[in-house]
C-alpha cells in the first residue's frame, strides 16, 4: 500500500459523483474525494486531508476530462457550495440521482424496490423563486452572495445561475443604496453591524415580487430612500419589510416583521390554485417543478370524489388543497400555528369549502381521530421535513388501518427507513417516483404510495 501524505499530488480516476458534489476516486482500495471533479474524469490532485477510511483532494487539474463533463454553468466561484453538480451534464445528473435515490433502498434492505427514472420539468436555470442573500463588505461596498461550502464567509455571487433573473438588480440596488446612506454591515464574529440578509421572494405567475431587509436592530435609518427608489425602478416589488434579527444565531429571519410598502406578502399560482405567500410562509422554491411534483402525488392518491383526505404537516396547505376538488373533504393537521392560518386563508381565497386546518400534533392519533369526528380517512398524505416521519405516526396510521398512505419526502434515506418500517406494519409500496425539484443541487424528491395490505 501506498504511504500517502498531506500533500502529496496524486493522479487518479474518478468513478462516481456523490450528491455533496465530490467527485469519488480510489487509491490502492482508499476512497478519495475530489471536489469538482465529475466521473469520468482522470485528474491530479493535492491531498489536503487523511481519515482512516478516506481521503480528502483539492482538485490540481484535470489531465482528461469526462464525457459528461459540462463547465460554465455559473459565474459564481465553485467554493460557493450551491449547485454541487454544476460541472456535469444534466442527463447525467439525473442518472447520478436515480443512483443516490435506489442506493439508499438498497443499503435499507429494500432491493426490490421499483424506482422509477428521475422526471424533471427540464428547466435547469433561473427556476428558484426565493433567495436569502447574507453581505459583506470588499474594499468597503456592500456585497451580497452565499455562505462558501462549510463556512460563514461570504462569496460574492449576485448573478446565481439558479436564482430567478429579476433578483440580481435589486440586489445591486440596495447594496449601493446601503453604501450611499452608510448602513454597515454585520459582522458575525463581533455581533456588530446592521445589514444581515437581504430576502427577496418571487411568484412566479403573477411576478410580484418581496424584498425584506434583515437588520441587526430596531430601526433602518433614511429606509424611505431606499423604498421610493425601488418603487421607481421595480414596479414589480409589492412588498417592502423590515424583519429583525438581533440575536447571536445561525437562523437567517427574527420572529418579528415591520413593513415598509405595499402588501405583508405576494400572490402566486400554483396547480391553478391561488396562494398568499407572507415572508414566514412556507412554499415551493421551484413552482413549475412543484406542479409537477404534486401532479404525481395526485396520480399516487387516484381520488374518486369520495375520499375523506388527511394532509399531515400540511404547512400553509398546498398539496392538500391542490387534492381538494376531487375529494369529500380534507383536513390538514400542522404544528406551527401560523402555517395553519395561511392555509385557513388560501382555501378561502380559492373558494374550497370542503378543507378545515387544525393545529397539533401530526403523529398523535387523538388528534387526527378529533380533527376527522372520529372516522379514519381514506387517505394520508404526509410531506414531512428531511429527518422524515415518526415510528408513533406510521403505528397510529397502521393502528387506524387507513388504506392509502401517500409519502411525499424530500430525503432518500429518511424515505426509504420510514417505508422499511410501513411494510413492517402490513403496507405494500407502489414503485417510487422520484422528481428533480433542485437541479444542479443534491436534493431529490420522491413520491410513492403505500397501500393496506
Amino acid at each position: 500500500m501506498t504511504d500517502i501524505k498531506k500533500n502529496d499530488v496524486v493522479e487518479l480516476e474518478i468513478t462516481d459523483l456523490n450528491n455533496l458534489g465530490n467527485g469519488v476516486g480510489r487509491i490502492d482500495g482508499r476512497v478519495v474525494f475530489v471536489r469538482g471533479a465529475v466521473s469520468g474524469d482522470f485528474v491530479r490532485a493535492r491531498i489536503i486531508k487523511i481519515n482512516k477510511s478516506f481521503l480528502v483532494a483539492r482538485l490540481e487539474e484535470i489531465i482528461m476530462p469526462s464525457p459528461d463533463r459540462a463547465e460554465g454553468f455559473c459565474s459564481a466561484p465553485l467554493s460557493c457550495g450551491g449547485c454541487v453538480y454544476r460541472n456535469v451534464s444534466y442527463s447525467r445528473e439525473l442518472e447520478l440521482k436515480y443512483s443516490y435515490v435506489k442506493n439508499e433502498f438498497i443499503k435499507t434492505g429494500l432491493t426490490d424496490a421499483e424506482i422509477l427514472p428521475v422526471i424533471s420539468t427540464g428547466k435547469e436555470r433561473a427556476y428558484r423563486n426565493k433567495g436569502q442573500y447574507p453581505l459583506t463588505k470588499i474594499k468597503g461596498k456592500t456585497v451580497a452572495g452565499f455562505y462558501e461550502s462549510r463556512t460563514h464567509k461570504v462569496i460574492p455571487a449576485e448573478e446565481c445561475a439558479i436564482q430567478n433573473t429579476a433578483f440580481a438588480p435589486i440586489l445591486r440596488l440596495v447594496c449601493s443604496t446601503a453604501d450611499e446612506l452608510g448602513w454597515s454591515v454585520y459582522d458575525e464574529e463581533s455581533g456588530r453591524g446592521l445589514l444581515r440578509h437581504i430576502y427577496l421572494r418571487m411568484g412566479e405567475a403573477t411576478r410580484e415580487t418581496m424584498l425584506c431587509l434583515v437588520i441587526n436592530g430596531r430601526e433602518l435609518l433614511h429606509s424611505d430612500v431606499l423604498v421610493e427608489r425601488v418603487k421607481e425602478q421595480f414596479p414589480c416589488v409589492v412588498s417592502i419589510m423590515l424583519n429583525f434579527n438581533c440575536e447571536d444565531t445561525n437562523v437567517v429571519l427574527g420572529d418579528e416583521y415591520k413593513l415598509l410598502y405595499g402588501k405583508e406578502g405576494i400572490e402566486d399560482e400554483l396547480c391553478g390554485l391561488r396562494f398568499f405567500i407572507r415572508p414566514a410562509s412556507f412554499y415551493q422554491v421551484n413552482r413549475e417543478g412543484a406542479e409537477l411534483l404534486y401532479s404525481k402525488a395526485r396520480e399516487a392518491a387516484s381520488l374518486t370524489g369520495g375520499e375523506i383526505i388527511a394532509d399531515l404537516y400540511c404547512g400553509t396547505g398546498t398539496i392538500g388543497l391542490s387534492m381538494a376538488r376531487k375529494a369529500k373533504r380534507l383536513c390538514g393537521i400542522e404544528i406551527e400555528p401560523s402555517a395553519v392560518d395561511c392555509a385557513r386563508e388560501n382555501a378561502l381565497r380559492n373558494n374550497i369549502s370542503n378543507a378545515d386546518f387544525v393545529c397539533g400534533d401530526a403523529s398523535d392519533k387523538g388528534t387526527i381521530l378529533s380533527a376527522f369526528g372520529g372516522v379514519t380517512p381514506d387517505v394520508v398524505i404526509i410531506d414531512p421535513p428531511r429527518k422524515g416521519s415518526t415510528r408513533e405516526l406510521i403505528d397510529t396510521l397502521s393502528e387506524l388501518e387507513v388504506k392509502k398512505v401517500v409519502y411525499v419526502s424530500c430525503a432518500p434515506d429518511t424515505l426509504a427507513r420510514d417505508l422499511a418500517y410501513f411494510l413492517e406494519r402490513g403496507y405494500r409500496m407502489s414503485s417510487v417516483q422520484p422528481v428533480d425539484m433542485f437541479p444542479r443541487c443534491g436534493h431529490v424528491e420522491s413520491v410513492v404510495c403505500m397501500t393496506r395490505k
